[in-house]
Formats: structure tokens, C-alpha cells, sequence
């Protein structure tokens, strides 16, 4: 899952460098992560989705941050979400990358509705592989429509 489907290699000069196929700048491996963890629940895959956060973790969709110190709250917290998302831009922004996403259905409990092809933005902070915070943050785009779209 973690496979080159969202790098490309370049060599160059005697070594090769990693970039994302995602626009934006963000750092490739950290975009790995929030690729992988995104097609996975877009499978319905919920376990496999869990196990790209951390262990504590944190999460803010439209709550307070809340704290994740348990295997089963991180399956919760993913099992809320009622759409499935595709990547489609990571930017860096401080110690975060935030990440845009196109929503679609996915299988499992919850269901996208008039959200499927609405936007979406997450800010992640990825240390080590995993993410340690998940936080729902307002579309910066000038496009973005007004009102509340659905949560991912």
C-alpha cells in the first residue's frame, strides 16, 4: 500500500530524488502517508486506515482536539467518517501539510450523500510514518464554496 503509486523517482546526477504526484510541495514520504491512508478508507479498509496514525494522536473535526490513546478510538474516529476521499493537492504550511481532497462514497457505515465531488481540507502533522494529528481546517481556496461541506 505504501508503493510508489503516489512517488515518482528522477535520477539525476549520480542519485534520485522522490517527488510527489500530488501537487503542492509537500514532502513526498509525508504525502505517501496521507495517500495510503486515504485510498485505504476510500476501500472501506478502516482497520488498515487506523494503523497510519499514531499512538497518542490527536483529531479535531469540528470538536475540540481530542486525544486518541487507544487503538480502538483511532478505528472509531476513521469509522465516523462517512466519505471515501481522493488526494488532490498537499501544501506545506508550518508543521502541517494540508491536504485537499475530492469526496466520493465509500463502503462502510455512514454515507457521503450530496458530499460526493464536494472539496475538503485536512491538516496533518506526519512524524515517523504515522499521523500525529488530524485536523479539519476551512478551504483556503478562493474557489471553495460557501457553507459547511461534509466531513472526510
Amino acid at each position: 500500500m505504501l508503493a510508489a503509486a503516489g512517488l515518482l523517482s528522477a535520477a539525476g546526477c549520480g542519485g534520485s530524488s522522490n517527488q510527489s504526484t500530488v501537487p503542492g510541495g509537500a514532502d513526498p514520504d509525508a504525502v505517501r502517508v496521507i495517500q495510503s491512508w486515504v485510498d485505504a478508507l476510500r476501500a472501506g479498509n478502516v482497520e488498515d486506515a487506523s494503523r497510519f496514525f499514531s499512538l497518542p494522536t490527536v483529531v479535531q473535526n469540528g470538536t475540540p482536539p481530542l486525544e486518541l490513546t487507544q487503538r480502538r478510538q483511532v478505528i472509531q474516529f476513521n469509522e465516523s467518517l462517512p466519505c471515501g476521499a481522493r488526494l488532490t493537492r498537499a501544501e506545506p504550511r508550518g508543521r502541517f501539510i494540508v491536504a485537499t481532497f475530492v469526496l466520493t462514497e465509500r463502503p462502510g457505515p455512514g454515507e457521503c450523500g450530496a458530499g460526493v465531488g464536494q472539496t475538503a481540507q485536512t491538516a496533518f502533522a506526519i512524524h515517523g510514518g504515522h499521523i500525529t494529528e488530524w485536523r479539519r481546517v476551512a478551504e483556503t481556496q478562493p474557489s471553495a464554496p460557501t457553507g459547511t461541506a461534509p466531513v472526510i
